[in-house]
């Protein structure tokens, strides 16, 4: 049984489709599970679908407006990087409304509903392979994987949609009377439940470098300090995610191929640029087809 497990990373989620393009296009990969966490889950419907090229053109046109209702902060370039300021006047009227974030995504979810149509959703529930979304209980203190096996349309749209909910950022959800937020705050790199599920060999694609290559600059304000410690938390957990992956998947004899970004797409993940998400599909397309050459280069025949 084979999975394919796609990291969460916001905006480098295009450099996973690239990747995932390689691995089933060029490589003919054959998928029984897709396993995502935030931005990986907005992917792996389509992939399961093989509709490669639809969701390239919806993913690597996403903006700002395409995601908040509400949008927190305003970008601002300086010395040439990109980087994110407080809309004071979006967070007050967030907070004035009793919102418990600074900002609101609901046009994500309708992109979502927009993008994946009904009858898709059928064709895979009923399908071989299992699509499965990782989502952070804050009530419970868990993780909770949800299939699209167990849910109805309108209920897996609003899965996805909460996997990718960069709370304090993004909404919120109450649903079954526990508060729910981004997958990522718990699970990163689900590798671990790909195993558990009964997969054999997975294909990880980690929207993180190896090592680590850069030193951030001083926070501006405090959403800049808060991407930060939010950046180190993550970090924290997706490594933590991939040892214990590697130690669950060697005790059940399963094999586990990984793809790191080979450099550092971009220090804010929250900043979505069509001509920059458009190039990292590229990027991972090349990346996978040169680390695949390369294997086959040092196996002995």
């Amino acid at each position: 049984m084979r999975a394919l497990v796609i990291s969460g990373g916001g905006s480098k989620g295009a450099f996973a489709g690239g990747v995932a393009q390689y691995l089933m296009e060029g490589l003919g990969y054959h998928y029984d599970l897709f396993l995502g966490t935030s931005t990986g889950s907005l992917l792996i419907s389509h992939l399961a679908l093989q509709k490669i090229e639809k969701i390239r053109e919806v993913y690597t046109s996403v903006s700002q407006d395409s995601i908040f209702s509400n949008c927190p902060f305003v970008i601002q370039k300086k010395y040439g990087v990109d980087n994110i300021g407080i809309n004071h006047w979006n967070v007050l009227k967030n907070f004035y409304r009793g919102s418990k974030t600074f900002g609101e995504s609901h046009n994500l979810l309708q992109l979502i509903r927009n993008t994946l149509t009904k009858e898709e959703f059928v064709a895979l529930k009923h399908g071989p392979k299992d699509i499965v979304v990782t989502v952070s209980n804050l009530s419970l203190n868990q993780v909770e994987y949800k299939s699209i096996k167990e849910l109805n349309y309108d209920e897996f749209c609003e899965w996805i949609w909460i996997s990718c909910n960069y709370t304090p950022f993004m909404s919120l959800v109450r649903k079954n009377g526990c508060e729910y937020a981004d997958g990522g705050l718990g699970s990163m790199v689900p590798i671990e439940e790909a195993v558990k599920r009964g997969a054999t060999h997975v294909d990880a694609i980690i929207l993180h470098t190896e090592m680590t290559h850069f030193n951030r600059l001083p926070s501006r304000n405090a959403f800049s300090l808060l991407t930060s410690m939010f950046a180190f938390m993550l970090d924290r957990i997706e490594k933590q995610n991939i040892r214990i992956g590697k130690y669950v998947a060697n005790h059940n004899d399963a094999i586990i191929n990984f793809y790191f970004t080979p450099t550092v797409l971009t220090t804010n993940s929250l900043i979505f640029n069509k001509e920059k998400m458009t190039a990292w599909w590229e990027s991972g397309y090349d990346y996978a087809m040169s680390k695949n050459l390369d294997q086959s280069e040092i196996e002995p025949d």
